[in-house]
């Protein structure tokens, strides 16, 4: 009887251990199970989504976002728009010498308008491969600043040697040219095809499109050339200003 006591003592401290041990597995899940987690502060993904991080490290787990994507997108719909609401878009977003100074905002909204299909399709093309090659090796922050100012410098040389005109000024071709002055001088390995035909490296064709401009300036062709130079020696400069300094803007 005795013997029997023990065993079944036995068998009840050994029920009780294998429930704690169950209940203890169990307890890390239950505790979990009312506690709302904040998965954008995880790193699953390896994307940095730290609780300060900026407005595109929260929106680019979801979708791919960049300054020169953004700057596409509203120039296609300003292009829209300009289909629907053509004497808006042309009297109070094109920059027109005259008004300059009524209308300063059009030193900044000129760069995404544009006169026709075309154009947009040759200014988009050019932003895509440039503009975007560019933000990838310097950053978003750094692209913006270059395409904007290259863009404000661009418009106030064509505004300062066509002084009073009333022919307006459209285009991102400014801005577009800062990009690739930029990418000449800190990335002058990349090669392109010149007019979609001629192979040749970048800074060759950085050369001959100021040629191009210079050589066509005062001619009646409706392209602003004073506008192009103006927005690559801006590129130009920061490419300088950058080229020795490789550990900051190649990721």
């Amino acid at each position: 009887m005795q013997l029997q006591s023990n065993l079944s003592s036995f068998s009840w401290f050994a029920r009780k251990r294998l429930a704690q041990e169950r209940w203890s597995g169990l307890g890390p899940l239950l505790a979990r199970a009312g506690r709302r987690e904040d998965y954008r502060n995880r790193d699953e993904w390896g994307y940095p989504t730290a609780p300060n991080a900026s407005w595109q490290d929260r929106i680019g787990a979801l979708m791919p976002v960049s300054y020169s994507g953004i700057i596409l997108l509203i120039c296609i719909l300003v292009f829209l728009l300009s289909l629907v609401a053509r004497g808006f878009v042309y009297d109070y977003l094109a920059l027109i010498p005259h008004f300059v100074v009524e209308r300063p905002w059009t030193i900044l909204t000129h760069m995404f308008v544009h006169f026709s299909f075309d154009h947009l399709f040759f200014n988009m093309l050019f932003l895509f491969f440039f503009g975007m090659e560019l933000e990838r090796r310097v950053g978003g922050r750094k692209f913006l600043q270059i395409y904007i100012l290259s863009g404000i410098v661009a418009a106030l040389a064509q505004t300062a040697v066509t002084s009073g005109s009333m022919v307006g000024m459209v285009g991102a071709s400014g801005a577009l040219f800062g990009a690739l002055g930029c990418l000449a001088i800190i990335a002058p390995e990349i090669r392109v095809l010149l007019f979609f035909v001629i192979p040749m490296s970048i800074r060759w064709a950085v050369v001959v499109f100021a040629l191009i401009d210079f050589l066509f300036m005062g001619s009646a062709d409706n392209i602003a050339h004073m506008a192009h130079i103006a927005g690559l020696f801006v590129g130009l400069a920061f490419g300088q200003m950058m080229k020795d300094q490789p550990q900051f803007y190649y990721r």
